[in-house]
């Protein structure tokens, strides 16, 4: 199965179709409103403005599994992203990335190893994870990793599209 072929919905609650993200570099983050890495929204966005029209784009994946910190509706985190940070970057549905309601998606991104080799649950709000046009998964950040770090953008540069 290829990571585009899981079932996920918009933050709409319309369907989502990954497969649309397949010819794209993609930045999957699990993301929160009320944590504090919750201003990494700005550099997030920042990599959407900058890598969007060469083929990358962010995905945020809200989750409130981290002490409760994305407790709104659709429509309030909706209204917060574009309100507070100008979110222009799509949004999923929120899910489990963790647990026995993990979600498919979130199976397969966390068997992949971060820098220092560790694979498994994600940490906390904000993980990040590089999928390359084709669906490989490159590389994982953890939350800490600002979204403009050094290293963050030199992986994004390396997948772009040609």
């Amino acid at each position: 199965m290829s990571l585009y072929d899981h079932a996920v919905n918009n933050l709409d609650g319309s369907t989502a179709d990954l497969h649309d993200l397949e010819g794209k570099a993609v930045l999957i983050v699990n993301v929160a409103s009320k944590c504090g890495l919750t201003p990494q929204y700005e550099g997030l966005e920042r990599l959407q403005q900058r890598y969007g029209d060469r083929g990358f784009t962010v995905l945020g994946v809200p989750c409130n599994q981290f002490m409760g910190q994305e407790p709104g509706s659709a429509e309030e985190i909706q209204t917060f992203c574009s309100t507070t940070y100008g979110v222009s970057f799509p949004l999923t549905e929120k899910v489990e990335v963790n647990g026995e309601g993990r979600h498919p998606l979130y199976e397969d991104l966390t068997s992949v190893p971060d820098a220092a080799g560790e694979a498994g649950d994600i940490q906390w709000n904000f993980e990040k994870f590089l999928v390359a046009p084709g669906g490989v998964v490159v590389t994982r950040f953890r939350p800490t990793v600002e979204p403009e770090a050094e290293e963050v953008v030199a992986a994004i540069e390396a997948s772009l599209p040609a």
